[in-house]
């Protein structure tokens, strides 16, 4: 695969994960562990079809060390656990640009890795988009209630978790493709446990909330990690980087075109600092050649 189409296919990744607050609010009052369980079966078995339909096989991921497992799998449940909760708890537009501060945290969380640097336009960048998010909360014109609070909580939780899940993945190295399949797979089984545990099901009332569900384990919460993956291994991670910056702007713009968000100035003027932000921190970081078969220069199964 090329460089260039794998760029693509990550950016396939973001347009689908702009869909992710809109689809989610469409479904209904699904409670948010019975959401994520539903979604990644979906995601996971189209994954378990790609692998057979490829001929390649579950032979790949053995070998693998248990850190893979245990980033892969605890980075999935616990950001869509937290941002489905998010989207239930707080104003769909507010949390969606809080959880969108994952780009930005990358970039910052990556300069601790071996060989990175911190500069000082990643903490300004970082400035920024924070005073982007604290106007979404409490900037003129925001409807901000104490018990949004909750919500805005689990949407900042989402953006440090997805956060740590890829700086983790790439200080680990590169893993097989397929074992995003498994990842998604065993979020859906410990979503069904927590489900069980801690709510009661409902399950998505008529046409349009199925098929909002379906479009969701397909895309934003299937299809998407699985091209993502292809695009951070094999693309242009740096441009990869900064197209996720523009993810809370499309996100807003789906929500207000659907009618769940208004148009106000200060959302606006939110997303702008939010990304904006991110791409000053974004552009602080020199650009390097990178190898073109993934992030990392280790297999994983070398590692301890």
């Amino acid at each position: 695969m090329s460089r260039s189409r794998a760029t693509a296919l990550g950016f396939g990744a973001i347009g689908m994960w702009a869909l992710l607050a809109l689809l989610t609010v469409s479904v209904g009052p699904v409670p948010p562990f019975q959401l994520t369980a539903i979604c990644f079966v979906i995601g996971g078995t189209l994954g378990l079809g790609w692998i057979v339909a490829s001929g390649v096989g579950l032979a790949r991921l053995r070998g693998l060390p248990s850190a893979v497992w245990l980033v892969g799998i605890g980075g999935l449940f616990g950001y869509h656990a937290c941002y489905f909760t998010a989207l239930r708890l707080a104003p769909p537009a507010q949390a969606s640009l809080v959880a969108y501060l994952w780009p930005l945290l990358i970039v910052l969380f990556s300069g601790l890795l071996p060989g990175e640097r911190l500069h000082a336009r990643h903490v300004l960048g970082a400035a920024i988009a924070f005073a982007g998010a604290w106007l979404v909360v409490l900037g003129p014109g925001a409807s901000f209630s104490p018990a949004s609070l909750p919500g805005l909580a689990a949407a900042a939780a989402c953006a440090v978790i997805w956060a740590g899940y890829s700086v983790l993945s790439r200080r680990l190295g590169t893993a097989p493709t397929e074992s995003v399949a498994i990842f998604c797979l065993a979020t859906a089984a410990l979503s069904a446990l927590a489900h069980v545990a801690f709510e009661t099901t409902v399950w998505p009332q008529g046409a349009m909330a199925w098929a909002a569900t379906a479009a969701l384990g397909a895309g934003p919460v299937g299809l998407a990690f699985y091209l993502w993956d292809f695009g951070c291994k094999r693309g242009d991670i740096q441009l990869l980087g900064v197209g996720a910056y523009a993810a809370p702007l499309v996100s807003t713009l789906f929500l207000v075109a659907a009618g769940v968000a208004r148009p106000t100035p200060s959302l606006a003027l939110a997303a702008i600092l939010i990304a904006g932000g991110a791409l000053l921190a974004a552009r602080a970081t020199p650009r390097r050649a990178r190898p073109t078969e993934g992030p990392g220069t280790k297999d994983v199964r070398s590692l301890p």
